[in-house]
């Protein structure tokens, strides 16, 4: 049993469960090392088992040799054989994640699984322990923030007037997969009036001087995302440009300032929204501060207003404050930040 396996199980008795059903790909990538695809994982106080089909479970057997993991093949349903795993471990509770199984798997696992088996809601324990990055993942994390900046100074040679979004985006595309890496999601390149959308899709639309150019973009490498929003300018920058910018940037600081464990979630997302509400912005600011970023590019914690959870020490977290004016542009800069004990590190400083 390797140790996120044994922290899981540790959790049980708490949660009031002597099994967990993990059905999520990237829940049980994150437990086992191994691309999950289409698996389910069961997961019990003395072992745990990879329940597949044909198409993955000769990669699977290999992948997840030495590892402490069983490798089930299911042939007629996966329901079937986790019922036979249930009924060989003598399982009573079983814990399950609500919110990664839709209704007809529900009604499925409801009618298929032993009799007095309970399905009990177990929703997001990996999630929570996910949030907390250990050494191996902010060296991952690090590795996905190296990649992007070189993509950034690469953007800074070939950002010029008259070439489209689009354009630049397939510039970018060649460049990062060169680099043997990919992108965590859509990247937003919106120039002008275009950046007023906080997910502007790309466009054939060309630069322009005097026009700002926000540009999101996040980058995997084995796994692992980074996330940062940045703004670039050809040549005179307008004063109300300026201003907005100068504003979002000084609030981001405030917050990230603050930044440390045991501060409450909503109070860095406070701190910034409370600044952009001095220089009268705020209402141009509509969604959170920030999110966890890891395996997935949105994760726990969420850096929102109705968010009181507590930031831990090791969460990897961005802080993105955006001012989006209806019809004439947006700014939006987005950092990643290490939360640790008595400060913070932004990860992505060097990255301008």
């Amino acid at each position: 049993m390797n140790a996120k396996v044994k922290q899981l199980t540790c959790s049980f008795p708490q949660c009031k469960i002597d099994a967990l059903l993990v059905t999520k790909d990237i829940n049980i990538t994150y437990l086992t090392g191994f691309p999950a695809c289409e698996s389910w994982l069961f997961v019990t106080s003395r072992r745990t088992i990879y329940i597949t089909d044909f198409r993955y479970v000769q990669e699977a057997r290999e992948g997840l040799k030495g590892k402490g993991v069983r490798v089930k093949l299911f042939t007629k349903s996966i329901y079937e054989t986790l019922g036979e795993e249930m009924r060989a471990a003598r399982v009573k509770k079983v814990g399950i994640d609500t919110s990664s199984l839709t209704l007809f798997q529900y009604r499925m696992l409801e009618r298929r699984i032993p009799k007095g088996v309970r399905l009990i809601k177990a929703d997001a324990l990996i999630e929570e322990m996910r949030a907390v990055k250990d050494k191996n993942e902010i060296k991952k994390v690090k590795k996905a923030l190296a990649v992007h900046k070189q993509a950034h100074l690469f953007l800074k040679k070939n950002i010029k007037p008259n070439i489209k979004e689009s354009d630049l985006l397939v510039k970018l595309e060649r460049f990062v997969r060169a680099k043997g890496a990919g992108f965590a999601f859509d990247t937003i390149v919106a120039s002008g009036p275009n950046s007023c959308y906080p997910h502007a899709k790309v466009t054939a639309r060309k630069l322009r001087r005097g026009e700002p150019l926000l540009i999101d973009m996040g980058i995997d490498v084995n796994g692992y995302k980074s996330d940062l929003t940045r703004m670039f300018f050809l040549g005179k920058i307008s004063a109300l440009v300026r201003h907005v910018h100068d504003a979002v940037y000084a609030a981001q600081r405030a917050a990230i300032r603050e930044i440390k464990a045991g501060v409450p979630a909503s109070r860095i997302d406070d701190l910034a929204r409370n600044y952009l509400k001095k220089q009268r912005l705020a209402k141009y600011f509509g969604h959170a501060l920030g999110h966890g970023v890891g395996l997935e590019v949105h994760e726990s914690p969420r850096l929102a207003h109705n968010n009181p959870s507590l930031l831990k020490e090791g969460m990897i977290i961005t802080v993105e404050p955006g001012v989006y004016i209806p019809g004439k542009f947006g700014v939006r800069i987005e950092d990643m930040v290490l939360v640790r004990k008595n400060d913070c590190e932004i990860l992505s400083d060097d990255i301008y």
